[in-house]
């Protein structure tokens, strides 16, 4: 089945001021699959995911080069609109950040920004994210109550069901399941498999396990560079670098 190229990066380089944290990434990411960043800690794997969406504009001193492409358009280029992007792409953090609001004020939030007021369409929006996120049979009946009060699993999965509640065309997991305990981190497992039928989803993850269960494609990370990337079944069976070989056999990181 031929899938098509939804993001790429040409030649990309990151610099925080005068340290380069990405060096000539080039990387084509398949549209409705899942696409895993691994790699040790500090080696560009959530810097590249937050190049995705323009996160690292916030902070000071990031400067950018070369090309990151969403559906062919360069989403650096002046004429992007942050806000239309980072509504085609959302992202979910590696905490749980909901708001202190009701659960379903959290998942209305977005689509009100967006200038959706209609009590009915909210509705059916709220209902329909938090389906999406397999959380509506264990809240449809505290949706007034504070998400603040859902367990670490389900707030994670409400932050889902809040990113997708504004349509998005692909979804950014920066280590999403890192705080959580096995049975949450196997939920939101299952439930990143059923969301690639609707979405493309890129995860950065330490866990290389998780990473050999769930994705589709696998890029390893080294010191700011692309080292390989392929297919993930290839990729851990038949390295094609020694660095990826001893990083996914345990010789470091």
């Amino acid at each position: 089945m031929n899938t098509q190229t939804i993001l790429q990066a040409q030649d990309l380089d990151l610099f925080y001021g005068e340290n380069q944290a990405l060096k000539a990434i080039n990387m084509e990411i398949p549209e409705r699959r899942i696409t895993a960043l691994i790699g040790p800690s500090g080696c560009g794997k959530s810097t590249f995911l937050r190049t995705i969406n323009r996160m690292n504009d916030l902070i000071p001193g990031v400067s950018v080069r070369g090309k990151m492409t969403y559906r062919g358009e360069d989403i650096y280029s002046p004429e992007i609109d942050v806000t239309w992007l980072r509504k085609k792409v959302g992202m979910v953090f590696q905490k749980a950040n909901p708001f202190p609001m009701s659960i379903y004020d959290n998942i209305a939030y977005g689509p009100r920004i967006h200038g959706i007021r209609k009590k009915a369409e909210l509705d059916q929006i709220v209902e329909e994210s938090l389906r999406g996120a397999a959380l509506w049979d264990e809240v449809k009946d505290r949706l007034k109550k504070s998400a603040l009060g859902l367990s670490g699993g389900q707030q994670q999965r409400m932050c889902i069901a809040r990113a997708l509640a504004v349509q998005p065309d692909v979804l950014l997991m920066d280590e999403s399941t890192s705080a959580l305990d096995p049975g949450s981190t196997m939920r939101i497992e299952e439930l990143m498999s059923q969301l690639k039928e609707r979405y493309t989803v890129v995860i950065v993850t330490h866990n290389m396990q998780q990473a050999v269960r769930v994705s589709d494609h696998c890029a390893f990370f080294l010191l700011g560079e692309l080292v390989e990337y392929g297919p993930t079944q290839q990729l851990f069976s038949q390295p094609k670098d020694k660095r990826t070989e001893d990083y996914i056999t345990g010789r470091f990181g």
